[in-house]
């Protein structure tokens, strides 16, 4: 897990995303949760790295809590 999140429950960017998600890959995550606001580095992602991954946007932990008990 990386990142911050707010009192109020905003998810804030990250950095150093694409490095983060190709470490992912070779450890076997298989969903990963971003910032909406980090969306735009995603373009610099690997197709390969995009394929292995569940990637989910979200912009505070109600959406990661609504993800993960549907």
């Amino acid at each position: 897990m990386t990142g911050e999140i707010t009192l109020r429950g905003k998810i804030l960017p990250v950095g150093g995303l694409k490095e983060k998600l190709i470490s992912a890959t070779t450890n076997g995550i298989e969903t990963v949760y971003l910032p909406l606001d980090s969306s735009k580095e995603l373009s610099e992602l690997p197709s390969e790295v995009k394929d292995r991954l569940n990637i989910v946007l979200v912009e505070d932990y109600e959406d990661i809590y609504k993800d993960l008990f549907k």
